[in-house]
């Protein structure tokens, strides 16, 4: 078996800090892929920033009202699966508690993988009180400083 042959899970966490790669959030640059169970359709992908035909900023430097879709809000908008399609959420950051609520709303999400973790962690109990499995993936990234 080639060791080096990336998983599935790798992959899309890694095609997930590339769309963090396009907001323009000054805090912080957030990326989300939604993936059907098998891992074989990218259903949908999102990042963090203002709304479509907005600025490319922040509406205000105030940390936490920077006025920004987050990126789990922005796949969930982009995502036409419909709601009892198993569903796998990558995300690079652990989902605030609104955007873990869209995404319960979205439908069909059986886990979501985060890599980095977020300054609250209240998102953990109401995922998991629905049934949602989080996990916790951390990947090498080439962009690491």
């Amino acid at each position: 078996m080639d060791t080096a042959r990336p998983s599935f899970e790798e992959l899309y966490m890694t095609l997930a800090f590339g769309m963090a790669r396009r907001s323009t959030c000054l805090r912080l640059q957030v990326g989300t892929v939604i993936t059907s169970t098998d891992y074989r359709q990218v259903l949908a992908v999102g990042y963090n920033g203002n709304a479509s035909g907005l600025p490319n900023q922040c509406d205000t430097d105030i940390p936490g009202a920077c006025g920004c879709l987050h990126s789990e809000e922005n796949a969930c908008i982009n995502c036409q699966s419909p709601r009892q399609l198993g569903k796998v959420v990558f995300v690079t950051h652990l989902p605030c508690a609104m955007c873990a609520k869209r995404l319960i709303n979205l439908g069909g999400v059986t886990k979501i993988y985060y890599s980095e973790e977020y300054r609250k962690r209240d998102s953990l109990a109401l995922l998991e009180s629905v049934g949602i499995i989080v996990e916790r993936l951390t990947i090498p990234r080439a962009d690491a400083r």
